[in-house]
């Protein structure tokens, strides 16, 4: 179908086609768009137009280009959070109508880092343990989680048979999350993490680093979570001041 020449630019008249097609599955998800030349030809416009719309829409994570290969339409995601929300990985799991698990890979106590004591802001003498799990939805592996928490606010052994961890600081530690600060990074395929969550070679990761605080601003649990990027979708509100 070709686009209809009207007030609003050619370029945005194109995004909004190709994610009509997208979503009334004229294209699917993960499927090959047809090329370059062919595309524009179908939709009337220049490929010059076509390539901005393009480019646009593999900003917006709708579509992936790979030099060479083609052009394929991304899978939606399935977990959608707003990220000024704190929300533990079960509850987002739960919110997204799956059933949350989890894998446990590693239970360690280790002697403080540098990097630990300055998050921490704790004394040298201090022990950290430190946990890393697979955390699934419906079965499926969608994040790699290594959390750190000073040894001394679990008097007993740490059962890992429990989902979140933040509702097992609360309730055997008395410690309640009140807040978090988070750094968000993008990562490519990671050696490590990328075949434990079963990614596909061009599948990103979300990596969220957060150091998580009480209600006294104590420094509680450091946590480092590896996302899939093609099954979650994190946005915030940004009010102008």
């Amino acid at each position: 179908m070709s686009i209809k020449t009207e007030g609003q630019h050619l370029y945005l008249q194109v995004i909004e086609q190709l994610k009509n097609q997208i979503e009334d599955g004229t294209y699917r998800e993960r499927e090959k768009l047809p090329s370059e030349f062919s595309l524009a030809k179908k939709l009337g416009v220049s490929r010059a137009t076509l390539r901005e719309a393009l480019r646009i829409l593999e900003e917006e994570n709708v579509i992936t280009r790979r030099h060479g290969v083609g052009t394929f339409v991304n899978t939606k995601p399935a977990f959608s959070a707003g990220i000024e929300q704190l929300s533990s990985v079960t509850d987002m799991i739960l919110q997204g109508g799956m059933t949350p698990g989890t894998i446990f890979i590693s239970s360690t106590t280790q002697a403080l880092t540098d990097n630990d004591r300055k998050r921490f802001n704790c004394e040298e003498d201090e022990e950290v343990l430190q946990v890393e799990r697979v955390r699934t939805a419906d079965g499926q592996p969608v994040i790699y989680c290594i959390d750190k928490v000073l040894q001394k606010h679990f008097k007993e052994p740490f059962v890992y048979n429990r989902e979140s961890l933040l509702d097992a600081l609360h309730e055997r530690a008395g410690k309640f999350i009140s807040y978090a600060v988070t750094k968000i990074v993008p990562l490519g395929y990671h050696d490590k993490v990328s075949p434990i969550l079963q990614c596909d070679p061009e599948t990103a990761l979300l990596v969220l680093k957060q150091m998580h605080y009480d209600q006294n601003d104590e420094p509680i649990l450091y946590s480092v979570n590896y996302f899939k990027a093609d099954q979650f979708d994190f946005h915030v509100l940004r009010k102008r001041v």
